[in-house]
């Protein structure tokens, strides 16, 4: 996907509390998806030209293929064809990183061929209840067929084409559900939302989402990188630790500005109009979240949490 080019999400994906993306039409036609190869057997799917959803991570390999993330509902077929370009084997696994339609659109596709769903336990709980509000609408809905079947509380781990690969949950940050998945000897990690190449994150708090979390999970993301680490993220280019401790490093000056206005007794809106962000802003990229929602998700995870703005180790 271009970096800034997000999808406004049709309002059956809307119902998987997926985020609305940007203005563009809703015409799967009209989306192109590229394959770069990240890592020996590791690639990622993207969108190039047109709208799409979240990277697709693709492993083939003498154990047959498993993807991360499958992509919104309406691009499943065009998904489905790129990935029979890499491999003839069918889809054995689907991990989802988190339950937002772009992301895990593509679950009832991959899991009616037979494909083995993976997530966190609360994915399977989001989008059960996404799929009950979906049905009350539709006569012929089929509930279960885009529902993980395993699911875990803390982490999981797959042994497959050659590689071990852990899939680990963090406290909430994009959502109460987020997971991170690492092919330890490829050196490869898929982020899911937990991280974007180009802009500020999305703060779901309707799906139990937390600023700090952020904060958090890059620490917990940085602890497994080396410099020689590919890294993917939900949205954009590839990169390395480089970017990702860049990444968290803003979110830590926001953390600590934010709090230090909250203990000046600044209301929300006095602490918006002072633009806290107004320095990091062109480093940061841009994307659909402006930054004055990134300042009130930090006032909403800080004032709820109390915390002052204690400073946190700097990575480097």
């Amino acid at each position: 996907m271009k970096h800034g080019r997000w999808l406004s999400l049709p309002l059956a994906l809307a119902l998987l509390a997926a985020p609305a993306l940007a203005q563009n039409n809703n015409d799967a036609s009209k989306v192109k998806l590229g394959v770069v190869q990240v890592a020996p057997g590791i690639s990622v799917i993207e969108g190039v030209e047109g709208f799409a959803g979240g990277n697709v991570g693709v492993s083939v390999g003498p154990d047959g293929m498993f993807i991360i993330d499958d992509e919104l509902e309406m691009m499943s077929a065009k998904l489905q064809a790129e990935l029979a370009k890499l491999s003839k084997s069918p889809v054995r696994f689907v991990i989802n990183t988190h339950h937002h339609g772009d992301h895990a659109g593509g679950n009832a596709a991959f899991g009616s061929k037979g494909a083995v769903i993976l997530a966190h336990d609360n994915v399977r709980q989001r989008l059960s209840v996404a799929e009950l509000e979906q049905a009350k609408d539709k006569v012929v809905a089929k509930p279960g067929l885009g529902l993980p079947v395993v699911t875990f509380a803390q982490d999981v781990t797959l042994h497959l084409n050659g590689d071990t690969v852990h899939v680990f949950h963090v406290p909430p940050a994009h959502t109460d559900g987020d997971v991170v998945v690492h092919f330890t000897k490829a050196n490869v990690i898929h982020t899911g939302d937990l991280f974007l190449s180009s802009g500020y994150p999305f703060v779901d708090r309707k799906s139990g989402g937390n600023f700090e979390g952020f904060i958090t999970a890059a620490d917990a993301i940085l602890a497994k990188c080396n410099d020689s680490t590919r890294v993917i993220p939900g949205h954009g280019k590839v990169v390395g630790r480089k970017e990702l401790a860049a990444w968290r490093d803003r979110l830590e000056q926001i953390r600590q500005r934010v709090a230090k206005l909250i203990r000046q007794g600044k209301t929300l809106e006095q602490i918006i109009a002072a633009k806290p962000t107004a320095d990091l802003d062109a480093q940061a990229g841009s994307n659909f979240i402006k930054p004055d929602a990134i300042v009130e998700a930090a006032y909403s995870s800080l004032a709820a949490g109390g915390k002052g703005g204690k400073p946190a180790h700097k990575h480097h």
